[in-house]
């Protein structure tokens, strides 16, 4: 083991402490950007606004502000507008997505079961996946139910086959 002589993390902490409370500070006194959450209530975030994750069951949201995180809806409609922002994803599942002209998204955009609709000045950072038109909800929905069914018709199948008795030669 190599000796350190004492006098050299003497020096080194008040240096340690002072970024310590320095980072720390920081982190006690940055405004959060709170999450939004509604349930078939619109949401709107307006020009001056910043919050962080969206999320919007039954319901729309406008976003006119900066999204931090993700902006997510099922079963609604997301439309960014007027130079908003978003930093993390865009998904809407049942729904439409809207990009007006100098919007910025940092993340990926995932329409599945609607429209997506983009002015070309839009700019989008990730991956663009667009599963268009209602008429991929129906397979989506029924695809686990239907695995499910024969799922349980498999196993009362087995179930029957073990518990019939066996036949007796004569």
């Amino acid at each position: 083991m190599m000796y350190v002589p004492r006098r050299v993390f003497q020096h080194r902490l008040p240096g340690v402490t002072a970024a310590c409370l320095l980072i720390f500070s920081t982190v006690a006194f940055a405004k959060a950007s709170p999450d939004r959450t509604q349930l078939g209530h619109n949401i709107s975030i307006g020009p001056n606004e910043e919050v962080s994750d969206v999320t919007c069951i039954g319901c729309s949201i406008h976003i006119r502000g900066q999204v931090s995180g993700d902006a997510t809806t099922v079963g609604g409609s997301i439309f960014v507008e007027d130079q908003g922002q978003v930093a993390g994803d865009v998904t809407a599942v049942a729904g439409d997505a809207r990009l007006d002209k100098e919007v910025k998204v940092a993340g990926d955009i995932t329409v599945v079961g609607g429209e997506l609709r983009r002015d070309p000045q839009a700019s989008i950072a990730g991956d663009v996946t667009n599963v268009g038109g209602r008429v991929w909800i129906i397979p989506i929905l029924l695809i686990p139910f239907l695995f499910l069914g024969l799922l349980i018709a498999l196993v009362v199948w087995i179930i029957q086959r073990v518990s019939r008795p066996a036949a007796v030669p004569a």
